[in-house]
């Protein structure tokens, strides 16, 4: 698995080194620092405290098993 990661690298490496379309190196510029953003600083503040309430819950101990989750909400899943 690691060494078909490192051939798609070097694929795409050697492809950007040919690349001269100045609008597709912009967006592989773009992709790159969308994916350096932390993603907390992006959900809204409702789902940051959705999050927040569940590691708290988490760390209470008030947790559910998964079989119990699947009881719950197996019809939907």
């Amino acid at each position: 698995m690691a060494i078909d990661i490192q051939n798609k690298k070097l694929e795409l490496i050697q492809w950007l080194s040919t690349l001269e379309d100045k609008a597709m190196i912009e967006k592989i510029m773009a992709l790159r620092d969308s994916e350096r953003e932390d993603w907390w600083n992006k959900i809204s503040v409702c789902e940051r405290e959705s999050l927040e309430k569940g590691i708290e819950d988490a760390d209470q101990g008030k947790l559910s098993s998964h079989a119990q989750a699947r009881k719950l909400y197996g019809k939907w899943l």
